[in-house]
């Protein structure tokens, strides 16, 4: 018996429990919400329905909360409780009648058993079988019943778990207002995280480039004014030394910035510059078999050089694995796991910038790193390009 296949009775039996349990509920439910719509019969005034309802509102809650968790546990359905005592009143209102269903399929399931085993009870009774076609018929039906019934159950509980996200959902603005609250908040990173980089920008010319640049100036102007030829020449040659290296620093400024090899030879050419630039080991395991889009791909290189940027100056660490895959479709992860010291913040500057520029792109950075490592940081990027893995 394959996995699967072994899968599948376990999963039918714990259907049918959940809705035998439901069925219960919605047993429990039926009066209570008989009271319910008597009380808004005898009680006209919208005003006074609103006092009237409130102990009954209250009820609903606690009711609705039983009906999450066996969702929970019985049908794998996860339900936030930030639902209003009002969407448990509707909830209740509607799940009920998919209660009784549910309810109604069991018993049918069952009533399909007995009449499709009926040989069986006959054998084991010793009453003996006077009409063989009609038993035989009988059973035939009794298991086509049955059959019926198994993926009733299956369809009543995808009906339940449709039921429960429509109605104890976020309602539509509420679900605006979230999303509105997330951009703001991931716009506010990404002018953050600019600010940042261009404040490192500024940094690394001070501190590099514009020092080189002073110091071949003054060489420069040594030399003009030597009036030792020998003297000259060796200002001079150090002149030439200090352009280069300040050359050098400009192009390492400039690859910081943005990597000119993300467009002219893609993500993986890239990230395997950056691991023979790196002064630990790297072990690049790229599992991509299309290219991102310019967005992702560019997201993806920072996630990688920052990390490794982070692990080179603290974590002390020997040896660094990254690895890039398409594991669900439609999502590119990046981890990258170094076997160093451990501890690193991730409300540290780096490591914070790299969460904005993931979160930007409605992508999620992860930080893991406890006290004596190893340190994994993994990013999941929205990438609709790439597909899943495929499977041999």
């Amino acid at each position: 018996m394959s996995a699967t296949t072994g899968r599948w009775p376990r999963r039918a039996a714990r259907r049918a429990a959940g809705l035998l349990a439901g069925a219960g509920t919605a047993l429990v439910a039926l009066p209570f919400l008989a009271a319910v719509g008597l009380t808004l019969l005898s009680v006209p005034w919208p005003g006074a329905r609103q006092c009237v309802l409130r102990p009954f509102t209250a009820g609903a809650a606690r009711l609705t909360e039983l009906e999450r968790r066996r969702l929970a546990r019985f049908l794998d359905i996860e339900v936030t409780s930030g639902y209003g005592d009002r969407q448990a009143l509707r909830y209740l209102a509607v799940r009920t009648a998919v209660g009784l269903l549910g309810g109604l399929v069991l018993l049918a399931g069952l009533v399909g058993f007995a009449y499709g085993a009926f040989p069986l009870w006959g054998w084991l009774l010793g009453t003996g079988f006077h009409d063989v076609a009609g038993i035989v018929t009988g059973s035939i039906g009794g298991f086509f019943l049955l059959f019926l019934a198994v993926q009733g159950v299956l369809g009543v509980a995808d009906l339940e778990a449709r039921l429960a996200r429509d109605v104890l959902g976020p309602e539509t603005q509420d679900a605006l207002r979230h999303r509105i609250e997330e951009l703001a908040a991931s716009r506010a990173g990404v002018v953050e995280a600019v600010h940042d980089e261009r404040r490192r920008i500024e940094r690394d010319l001070h501190d590099g480039v514009q020092q080189r640049l002073v110091a071949l100036g003054m060489l420069l102007g040594r030399a003009r004014r030597s009036q030792d030829q020998a003297k000259a020449r060796a200002l001079l040659a150090q002149a030439h030394e200090e352009s280069r290296q300040a050359l050098d620093e400009l192009r390492e400024v400039a690859w910081r910035v943005y990597p000119t090899a993300l467009d002219e030879a893609g993500l993986r050419i890239a990230l395997e510059t950056v691991a023979e630039r790196s002064a630990i080991p790297v072990r690049l395991d790229y599992g991509l078999t299309a290219e991102p889009v310019t967005a992702v791909r560019t997201a993806a290189y920072f996630v990688v050089a920052e990390a490794l940027t982070n692990a080179l100056k603290h974590s002390g660490a020997a040896r660094v694995d990254v690895a890039l895959t398409a594991v669900a479709p439609g999502t590119l992860t990046v981890r990258v796991t170094d076997d160093g010291t451990g501890g690193a913040d991730p409300a540290g500057g780096g490591l914070l910038g790299l969460a904005r520029r993931v979160a930007a792109l409605d992508g999620r950075l992860s930080v893991v790193s406890p006290p004596g490592g190893p340190t994994t940081v993994t990013a999941e990027l929205p990438a609709p390009s790439l597909g899943g893995v495929v499977c041999g």
